[in-house]
């Protein structure tokens, strides 16, 4: 990695950023690993299971405006810890009283949305730290706290058979409350004038057609690699019969090799081109997920099929935002929270109708081509506005 960039930022900063958004994502997440042990114990068919799993994703993509106004107002760092504590709070309040019923998991669902808003407020703390040339390494390196998923896709299993999978839920506000305290004592608001965005401002922006293509670009990558986050531990539990650890380890596997893919993705872009990484990435995914829909045969085929699509999908985010702050430099703040909303509502979208074409049908198959499609779809209008984001924006620079 370029020295220089290490010189241009704050560092602590850049590392507080990423230990909340990897904590707040392994929260966020953590009802996906659980699926399986939430369905025996509440006695939930398949659809109700992704509803489950993809409650938060949606509340976390809702969320992410708020915050992103909040952290406006507040500050990054303020608005951060309010967060951090509000979902600590959920967390013990969820372990102390017991979840009982399925509307208690879908609220439960709804208030850890707002450890997946953190994105809204870790990207622009990290970003405001460094210049235009370093912005696809800087916020890959924080946006690769979507790791977070990793440890409870790992972890939280094993975990729920010692101590119940509402045990899980107190366990997680221990390494929670070290983050926040290291956020508290580490983590600096960037010196830089931050002009305080009203609703106004966030609806001016849609008037941009770029934005609108941001937010379904995003949509598709980030979508794509939380959606099936959440999706895989049911999947491979259906399809092959794993058990909850095996379908755990499994994600696992595919979820870190999307995540650890993020700021390696950020730096390609930085020096190749966003949108020439993001293509290789939306053809890349069409073809593997459209193979994986024909029931690949072999887990391991399988396994394989999804995590070099997660790989694709981790490096299409940060490719993504490589390309953010150089159309929408001015209010990265404002952008972040729509493209970061429309990738959580991507998320959801994908989780949710995963479970439904499921229980209609009887075969993922089908949900998987439609992801296929939109990938490519993606592809096309990328092709689409591509020489005109060359142009118009910096001259023809490859960055773009």
């Amino acid at each position: 990695m370029d020295r220089s960039f290490w010189r241009s930022g704050h560092t602590p900063t850049l590392i507080a950023a990423f230990l909340y958004f990897d904590l707040a994502f392994m929260v966020w997440y953590l009802l996906a690993p659980l699926q399986i042990e939430i369905a025996h114990a509440l006695d939930l068919g398949t659809q109700q299971r992704a509803m489950v799993v993809a409650i938060p994703i949606l509340a976390g993509a809702l969320l992410r405006l708020p915050m992103g106004m909040l952290a406006d107002r507040t500050g990054p760092k303020r608005a951060g810890l309010i967060g951090q504590l509000v979902v600590i709070a959920t967390l013990f309040a969820a372990w102390r009283c017991g979840v009982h019923s399925l509307p208690q998991v879908w609220l439960l669902g709804a208030l850890l949305g707002v450890a997946g808003a953190s994105f809204a407020v870790a990207l622009p703390l990290a970003s405001r730290w460094y210049p235009p040339r370093h912005q696809g390494t800087a916020l890959g390196i924080a946006g690769a706290g979507n790791s977070g998923t990793v440890l409870a896709a790992l972890f939280a299993p094993a975990l729920a058979a010692s101590f119940g999978w509402t045990g899980v839920l107190g366990l997680a506000c221990i390494p929670l409350a070290c983050v926040a305290v290291f956020y508290a004592l580490f983590a600096k608001d960037a010196p830089v004038a931050v002009t305080r965005k009203s609703l106004r401002d966030y609806g001016r922006l849609l008037a941009h057609p770029d934005a609108w293509w941001f937010m379904f670009f995003y949509a598709l990558t980030f979508g794509g690699f939380s959606g099936f986050a959440s999706s895989l531990p049911g999947y491979f539990h259906d399809q092959f019969g794993f058990d909850a650890q095996h379908a755990g380890w499994a994600t696992a596997a595919c979820v870190f090799a999307g995540s650890a893919m993020r700021p390696i993705g950020g730096a390609l872009a930085d020096r190749f081109g966003g949108t020439r990484s993001l293509l290789g990435v939306y053809g890349a995914v069409a073809l593997l997920i459209g193979i994986a829909g024909y029931g690949a045969g072999a887990p391991a085929l399988s396994l394989a099929l999804f995590l070099v699509a997660m790989l694709c999908l981790g490096a299409g985010n940060g490719a993504v935002f490589q390309l953010v702050p150089q159309r929408f430099g001015h209010d990265i703040g404002v952008m972040t929270g729509w493209i970061g909303m429309a990738g959580g509502i991507g998320g959801f979208a994908l989780a949710s109708s995963l479970g439904a074409i499921r229980q209609a049908t009887g075969s993922y198959a089908e949900g998987l081509w439609l992801f296929a499609a939109l990938a490519l779809a993606g592809w096309f209008g990328l092709s689409h506005v591509k020489h005109r984001w060359r142009s118009a924006w910096c001259g023809g620079a490859t960055s773009v």
